[in-house]
């Protein structure tokens, strides 16, 4: 999996012709890794500020706005992807167009074989 990290503020202040193409070439990595068989999953996620956040302490549900976490760097995006190794999963996040602004975290996942799907 990698999480794509950045700055909101960094792509507000490039504007919106360079978000575009930064998402074009988003576009372009997964046609590749689709065409490679790779992708299963990506999607973007809409800006921080939209998100909530729930927890339960001492049995009560406390849902507030925004993130968790207190960090300039907000996770904007992943992709899920099929890879053989480790090293392979780096060299697709190198490509990310998001690497260069933020970071792309990779992240292996659990198998849970007792679970649908």
């Amino acid at each position: 999996m990698l999480l794509c990290y950045d700055h909101e503020a960094t792509w507000n202040e490039a504007g919106p012709a360079a978000l575009q193409a930064a998402q074009a070439e988003a576009a372009d990595l997964t046609r590749q890794l689709d065409s490679r068989g790779q992708y299963i999953s990506a999607s973007p996620l809409h800006p921080v500020a939209t998100a909530t956040s729930v927890r339960i302490r001492e049995g009560r549900r406390i849902v507030t706005d925004g993130p968790f976490a207190e960090t300039r760097e907000f996770l904007g995006g992943y992709y899920l992807i099929h890879v053989r190794d480790l090293n392979e999963a780096i060299a697709v996040a190198a490509q990310h167009s998001g690497a260069r602004v933020g970071t792309v975290e990779v992240r292996r996942l659990f198998d849970l074989p007792n679970l649908p799907g």
